[in-house]
């Protein structure tokens, strides 16, 4: 918490400029100037009331047609009355505040000032343009929904809604971004999720300042409590399903206006390894393959340190038919075991990044390329042992299997530290390295709760029920422990026991 006191300033309040009271050309000038004289600024002149009137809007940030139909039409109709009961707009507001105009400029509404009125008339008439509802492409299910978020705020709050149908599915909005003005959105079940957490992650949004921001990766650095771990502490996804899950676990979503992703926090460590696959599954495959992940992690660390402290420092513990392949295999290398895997995962992760930035087409022919035609040629050149690529492979494929990128990406980065401890110390150096990384998980936290949880603290057998295995949805009944509530939680699982 220190880090993060340190590191985030409170924002410091915005003086207020009146809008003209006078002549309607004065009040057009200074919503102008206010706006540096942008050219998609359109100003529509019309009387009303016997009185010289004018329609101010950001042409790129409306619906044109709506304007003409539902305000103007309407006013020219008429001719006189009250503005507000005239035309027709989901949300109509009053303000003489010149920077308070301007943001909502900024966010589709219509401008109306009328001659001799200190007063602005805001009519909403933004223009709604976003892509279709699709599946993620990072984070694909066999079975389940195939509905992901997009970049329109209101469309991922209506994707969540629409799956809890709930009056205890609790919004709260906030502007962050001095100059983006950016919409952001905290979303939690009030009945369930904790009080505490809550007002601790509400006010850490509250006291983030930026001049800018575009994605919730920056909400995330900005509010996350170890910033120097390797290991993220917060989820990201772009799944309504997953994020309705956590909602009813008692953590909280935090949405961006113009992100597709949604920030999950609180998060413990289990949480990476859960995959909405294993709920729409019986429990048996579900168990299975979450027990697979859970290995991939040991793996994705150590394999490679392994490999260096057998050929380096204990050699005798492989079985004389293996150890004298691998010896074969390292007769004409040059290299030693710890710069074989270094280097090979570097190509490894350019590949990876090369495969990445291009597109799909491209990409299938450089994992091709990378995987058969260079393979082949460092080992035919003797610069890399066949068992090298082996154990490279499966480190990688071990690092691919987490449901979520940001993990995997954190194991191949440990992977290193735990290669050079190999190579020094051989097997002694690969406890030490994964004692390390365990106490560091056991150690920190997010928003107060034990990152590796609930085995640190251990919360007895109910704390561990879907952590190693997926046990049948009968078995549940209460929440799991990842958020502790003020008040007792009622269970989203099913209650009854079969007969």
């Amino acid at each position: 918490m220190k880090h993060f006191k340190n590191r985030i300033q409170t924002p410091t309040e915005t003086e207020t400029i009146q809008l003209e009271s006078g002549d309607i050309e004065l009040k057009i000038a200074q919503i102008g100037e206010h706006l540096s004289h942008t050219e998609d600024l359109k100003i529509h002149k019309l009387v009303f009331n016997n009185q010289s009137c004018a329609l101010l809007y950001v042409e790129s940030l409306v619906k044109a047609e709506f304007i003409q139909s539902n305000i103007i039409k309407p006013l020219l109709e008429t001719n006189s009355g009250v503005v507000e009961q005239i035309v027709t707009s989901i949300e109509i507001t009053k303000s003489s505040d010149v920077l308070q105009i301007g943001k909502l400029l900024m966010n589709g509404f219509c401008m109306m000032v009328i001659e001799n009125d200190s007063a602005a008339i805001m009519m909403l008439a933004a223009l709604s343009q976003g892509r279709s509802i699709e599946e993620p492409k990072g984070e694909q299910i066999i079975q389940g929904s195939h509905e992901g978020f997009i970049e329109s705020l209101s469309t991922n709050i209506y994707l969540l809604r629409n799956r809890i149908k709930s009056p205890k599915l609790k919004v709260k909005y906030f502007t962050l971004g001095n100059v983006t003005n950016t919409k952001v959105a905290m979303i939690y079940m009030d009945n369930i999720a904790a009080p505490t957490i809550v007002e601790e992650c509400e006010k850490r949004i509250k006291t983030i300042d930026l001049d800018y921001l575009y994605s919730v990766g920056t909400i995330n650095e900005m509010i996350e409590e170890h910033p120097f771990s390797p290991f993220p502490q917060s989820i990201q996804t772009e799944r309504p399903d997953r994020a309705v899950s956590y909602l009813m676990e008692g953590k909280i979503n935090i949405l961006v206006d113009g992100s597709p992703s949604v920030l999950v926090l609180p998060i413990t460590f289990f949480a990476f390894y859960q995959s909405p696959d294993d709920y729409n599954n019986r429990w048996t495959t579900g168990s299975f393959f979450r027990l697979i992940r859970l290995i991939s992690f040991i793996l994705a660390i150590s394999l490679p340190a392994i490999y260096i402290a057998t050929v380096s420092y204990n050699s005798e513990v492989l079985p004389i038919g293996i150890l004298y392949s691998v010896k074969v295999s390292l007769t004409y290398v040059p290299l030693p075991p710890i710069l074989e895997a270094i280097v090979m995962q570097i190509i490894l992760e350019l590949l990876k990044e090369a495969a990445i930035r291009l597109p799909s087409p491209i990409a299938q022919t450089i994992g091709i390329v990378g995987g058969l035609v260079i393979g082949t040629a460092v080992v035919e050149a003797h610069l890399v042992s066949h068992t090298m690529i082996v154990v490279i492979g499966l480190t990688a494929i071990a690092s691919f299997v987490t449901p979520l990128n940001e993990l995997g990406t954190s194991l191949r980065i440990l992977g290193f530290p735990t290669m050079l401890a190999a190579s020094l110390f051989g097997f002694f150096g690969i406890s030490i390295v994964m004692m390390i990384i365990f106490i560091h998980l056991c150690k920190i936290e997010t928003l107060g709760i034990p990152y590796f949880e609930p085995f640190g603290p251990y919360y007895g057998k109910e704390g561990v029920k879907d952590i190693f295995l997926r046990l049948p949805i009968w078995r549940f009944n209460k929440v799991p422990q990842n958020a502790e509530p003020g008040h007792s939680k009622q269970s989203f699982f099913v209650r009854w026991k079969r007969s």
